[in-house]
């Protein structure tokens, strides 16, 4: 977690995401920061690949998440491509941005940020 609030991740290089892994990453981003809504800065650029269903659980639909939006980090303008069609199929239940800079990401996040 950042001193300026937003939490941030970061893919193994070369990463093969299936559902398994999936899963285990989304364990351990919620256990990290109990009882506390954050948004979430994912570097993806070295990912090789991620399997639909590792998508799907990534989604955050139908389970429960401390993740108030997603900014991914992507390598390459065709990335982004690619990763915008698979969030049009597999539509995050919260907001989620890719980008491929981490200023705007984490301009992007700031307006997530819960005010005490």
């Amino acid at each position: 977690m950042g001193e300026d609030g937003i939490a941030r991740t970061k893919v193994k290089p070369g990463a093969e995401i299936d559902l398994e892994a999936a899963r285990q990453n989304s364990i351990a981003i919620n256990s990290f920061y109990t009882g506390k809504k954050y948004p979430l800065l994912i570097d993806a650029r070295d990912v090789k690949t991620m399997t639909r269903d590792a998508r799907n659980q990534f989604s955050t639909k139908g389970r429960e998440t401390n993740t108030l939006a997603f900014a991914i980090m992507v390598s390459s303008p065709l990335s982004r491509v690619i990763g915008n069609f698979f969030m049009g199929i597999n539509k995050p239940a919260v907001p989620t941005r890719l980008f491929d800079n981490t200023t705007d990401a984490e301009k992007w996040l700031r307006q997530f940020l819960i005010k005490d």
